[in-house]
């Protein structure tokens, strides 16, 4: 079968395998024929050699882990042939840690979790993958040609969920929320904003393209000024950017008893010259909190499959601005301009 492949830590290695062996079945019982997947910025890393694991005992990582498919056999009867499906990313490390023992190894606390495509599991960017079923997620039949967002969209879900219980510490009725960033965890955690009735702004540095128009049309703001000139102060910011001045200019523009959400995650190497002090003393006193959320558990991922339900389908295809065919998966790792979401499609 057809596969994506990169010998880790080798750029330029990425490469279609024609001849790749069959989902091994220890992999799970659930099989499934692969429909499409999505690249992001970690998919690019991998791809130029920055990151990445390939399973023990080999040399080479199928890639992939945002994932849509259908379901060809599942014997546990968890799931149906024809079904849609999802694969979740994250697997529990093999100690288990205290937080991967509950279902929660989004918080893995000593590192040994594995990811598909990403580090010590294969991707799903092959023809056919297997999944046990606790690892697969259902997607409603009319998230046909959307459902591989439903990756990016548990990202954010439980961004939200945690956003949410750090609120819950006082009288929290939040109302103004910033979404610094408008790629895809941004745009879709606008979309979350919006299904909790809360009055979203958005900030990106593109004054045209698609994304003034996807930020309209969920009843959201586009700005293109800086954080600090914005004339509101929010009470909930969701920085996806990762962008280091970014960061700080968010966390300097949260009103009291705000909750800022990092979801970017910054490259690292720069260093800025910035009044540590009086950003302590406004937190502080302020009562603000600042905390850093990536990946999700099986929990987010069904709060996403629900919040993907409920959203407009033309709004969520308008974010898969390009569709490539696995032949050509060499343009789908190539960026371009008016890129939001690029997936590779499986399908003939």
């Amino acid at each position: 079968m057809r596969a994506l492949t990169v010998t880790p830590g080798v750029a330029g290695s990425l490469r279609l395998v024609d001849d790749h062996p069959e989902p091994a079945a220890e992999e799970g019982a659930v099989l499934v024929e692969s429909l499409a997947v999505g690249v992001c910025g970690t998919d690019q890393e991998i791809v130029a050699g920055e990151y990445g694991q390939a399973p023990p005992g080999e040399t080479s990582l199928v890639l992939g882990h945002e994932s849509l498919g259908r379901v060809l056999e599942d014997p546990s009867g968890t799931l149906q042939p024809g079904d849609l499906v999802a694969g979740i990313v994250r697997h529990p490390d093999p100690v288990p840690c205290p937080n991967c023992a509950i279902g929660e190894w989004d918080m893995c606390r000593n590192g040994r979790f594995t990811e598909h495509g990403i580090k010590e599991l294969p991707g799903f960017a092959r023809d056919r993958w297997r999944l046990q079923p606790r690892f697969a997620v259902g997607l409603d039949p009319a998230l046909a040609d959307v459902g591989v967002l439903l990756e990016p969209t548990s990202v954010v879900a439980k961004a939200w969920d945690h956003i949410e219980r750090i609120g819950q510490r006082a009288d929290w009725q939040p109302q103004h929320v910033l979404i610094t960033g408008a790629g895809p965890i941004g745009l879709l955690a606008a979309l979350l904003a919006t299904q909790r009735g809360l009055t979203v702004h958005v900030l990106d540095r593109y004054p045209s393209g698609p994304k003034p128009g996807l930020v309209a049309a969920l009843g959201a703001t586009y700005h293109t000024s800086t954080v600090s000139e914005l004339d509101f102060e929010p009470d909930v910011i969701v920085e996806c950017t990762g962008a280091p001045v970014v960061v700080l200019d968010v966390m300097c523009k949260i009103g009291h008893n705000g909750v800022v959400c990092l979801a970017g995650v910054s490259s690292g190497g720069r260093t800025i010259d910035f009044d540590a002090g009086a950003l302590n003393r406004a937190l502080v006193l302020e009562n603000n909190v600042v905390f850093g959320s990536v990946n999700a558990n099986r929990r987010h991922w069904d709060l996403a499959a629900a919040a993907l339900g409920r959203a407009d389908p033309d709004w969520l295809a308008a974010l898969i601005t390009r569709r490539v065919p696995v032949a050509e998966y060499a343009a789908a790792y190539t960026a371009e301009p008016d890129d939001i979401k690029v997936v590779v499609e499986f399908r003939d």
